[in-house]
């Protein structure tokens, strides 16, 4: 082991704590630290290769160290790295701003609010829709709605939306009034004391992500536009995994054409370079926030809209034009189920396969996180969901690096009984 690597190495077991890892087991094992990225490869400190199987936790897009994205980043750190968003404005959010804005239909989402990470998106959504009822006659509308296994985030009002015990029920009690239903059958039966007292429904579309990536049926986003006219109860969609080409359009609400009443953004907002979030609404929401002093939106980062961020996603959104992303995405969507498909005839291991775009669930039959160690020895690093493998790498990955993938994983199934 070279000594840099050492060093690194002790200085993290010694000082460092990670998210969603047990630190016991952690300190106790051998840490691999990534140096170096290029396209969908990532280098550890020894100079291994490996291919970035879940885009650096679903955020990667159009693979690491694009030479577009870093172009507009080394140009915005020539002007300035950061400047306050609180009472001034800067030039890469008013443009950033407009370019969302354009990607839906006129006089739907019109205004976008920035934050930091997903979990804030989704926190500014509840927080506006709160207000939003306060300040518009229905402040008895303060609960919401959300699915069973639901993940939206980890600050503590996204953490209410939660639905996986393990990660939020011991935080249960301090959060916001959450309702939590299994799918739209359970929706329909609410009381109608539950919906008249509702402000949002919360869904992350077409997919659940750490529900073991589990689509919901088709047709369900458009059932659940309708239901929340129906009922005058807001529909908040958490895209920050969906987002930006995962489900095969721009965005998963694409598929059944429907707008939200809000839309959280981030993972894939800034093509995976810098912290970024987008939670965009609509003009009558905005509106609501308008007049006197205490009817604004006190609410905000000290890094929101951080010019940075702002010109690396206006540089991914630069890229999805100029490379044709998403028509050149859709064969390799084919392909990837194509590859499952084999994987799963020729694996007695796998039990389920669930895929929905480029996003892809590899249900095991036992011990997955075993299996994703394992498959570092042939060349992929990605993480499990219990005993699901999650194979989702950046929208770039060509059709040979996808079957490598594939190819790795059915390795280290085999070394793992």
């Amino acid at each position: 082991m070279r000594k840099d690597t050492r060093r690194w190495i002790d200085a993290d077991k010694a000082h460092c704590w990670h998210p969603f890892t047990p630190q016991q087991a952690w300190t106790e094992s051998e840490a691999l630290v990534l140096v170096r990225g290029e396209g969908s490869w990532l280098w550890d400190s020894e100079g291994r290769r490996y291919l970035d199987g879940n885009s650096s936790i679903w955020t990667n897009i159009h693979g690491h160290n694009h030479p577009h994205l870093n172009a507009a980043i080394t140009r915005q750190l020539g002007e300035i790295a950061h400047s306050s968003y609180l009472g001034f404005a800067n030039p890469r959010a008013s443009e950033l701003a407009e370019r969302l804005c354009a990607l839906f239909p006129p006089a739907t989402l019109e205004r976008v609010f920035f934050s930091d990470d997903g979990s804030t998106a989704v926190e500014c959504a509840m927080k506006m829709a709160i207000q939003f009822r306060q300040q518009s006659g229905e402040p008895e509308r303060d609960g919401f709605i959300a699915f069973d296994q639901a993940y939206h985030g980890d600050t503590l009002g996204a953490a209410s939306l939660g639905g996986v015990a393990r990660f939020q029920e011991r935080f249960r009690k301090h959060g916001l009034p959450v309702r939590f239903v299994a799918d739209l059958d359970a929706l329909r039966a609410l009381p109608a004391d539950i919906v008249a007292t509702t402000a949002a429904l919360v869904i992350e579309p077409l997919i659940q992500g750490v529900n073991e990536m589990r689509p919901w049926p088709a047709g369900m986003l458009r059932a659940l536009r309708t239901w929340c006219d129906t009922h005058g109860v807001h529909l908040i969609l958490d895209e920050v995994m969906t987002g930006f080409g995962r489900t095969g359009k721009m965005f998963a609400c694409q598929h059944e054409d429907v707008i939200p009443d809000f839309l959280c953004l981030a993972k894939g907002l800034t093509g995976g370079y810098l912290p970024l979030a987008a939670t965009m609404t609509t003009g009558r929401i905005y509106d609501a926030f308008l007049g006197e002093p205490d009817r604004a939106f006190y609410y905000g980062h000290s890094y929101t809209a951080n010019p940075l961020g702002c010109a690396a996603a206006l540089a991914s959104l630069d890229v999805f034009e100029q490379e044709q992303t998403l028509d050149r995405l859709q064969p390799k969507i084919a392909r990837m189920t194509a590859l499952l498909g084999e994987l799963k005839s020729a694996s007695p291991r796998v039990r389920d396969i669930r895929q929905c775009g480029f996003i892809a669930g590899i249900e095991v039959d036992h011990d997955g996180a075993a299996v994703c160690l394992a498959a570092r020895d042939h060349g992929i690093l990605t993480r499990p969901i219990r005993d699901t493998l999650v194979l989702m790498p950046p929208l770039s990955t060509t059709e040979e690096e996808l079957a490598t993938a594939v190819e790795a994983i059915a390795r280290a199934l085999e070394a793992r009984p």
